[in-house]
């Protein structure tokens, strides 16, 4: 009987977890949606309804190591138009997802680090094999901030993806994910491709 009961007490804990983390995900998602309807958004207010996302996966929030990388030096990242943006290398993650061993670089930006209010964020631009299908085909980001990352460990939750402006319009400049952040696996997590045509 007190088998049964640490079996039943334990499925609704796991239960409850679940639903909050799930209520997590939907109101990042309604800031997310919101901040379109800020000055220099790429969508009209009427054109935020064709979002898309993956339902929230708990598969997708894991565990990373981190290693700082601090002898980097800074280069050019690609964009989409072609025009170049600085950035450093800041450090390496290496993660398991559904069995499988990934790695990720994560960056600086050289002119954001120099901004009071942002000189803390990071940047992870990634492409996997969901690319030009189920999302958009030039890859998709992540941000974090340094303090996300305690103990050499950082909790990396791709339900957060989110699409580069250019996903939605032209005559942005959208940093290309470098080589070392192209997956071999698909992120079925996250935001999906854009429903409406540009």
């Amino acid at each position: 009987m007190k088998i049964i009961v640490i079996l039943i007490a334990t499925f609704i804990s796991f239960s409850a977890f679940g639903q909050s983390y799930k209520k997590t995900i939907c109101e990042h998602r309604k800031t997310y949606k919101k901040d379109f309807k800020k000055e220099g958004s790429p969508l009209k207010p009427q054109e935020i309804r064709y979002l898309r996302f993956f339902k929230p996966d708990e598969t997708y929030r894991v565990s990373a190591a981190f290693t700082r990388t601090p002898d980097e030096q800074p280069f050019d990242m690609v964009t989409s138009s072609g025009k170049l943006k600085k950035y450093v290398k800041y450090g390496e993650l290496s993660f398991d997802i559904k069995g499988e061993q990934q790695s990720l670089e994560v960056y600086q930006s050289i002119k954001l680090r120099t901004m009071p209010q942002y000189k803390d964020y990071l940047f992870i631009p990634f492409k996997d094999t969901s690319n030009g299908t189920m999302t958009y085909g030039a890859g998709r980001y992540l941000d974090i901030k340094i303090q996300d990352i305690q103990d050499n460990i950082l909790v990396l939750d791709f339900n957060k993806t989110y699409n580069p402006y250019c996903a939605f319009s032209d005559g942005y400049n959208c940093p290309r994910p470098p080589a070392a952040n192209h997956l071999k696996i698909a992120i079925e997590a996250g935001e999906k491709q854009y429903a409406k045509k540009k």
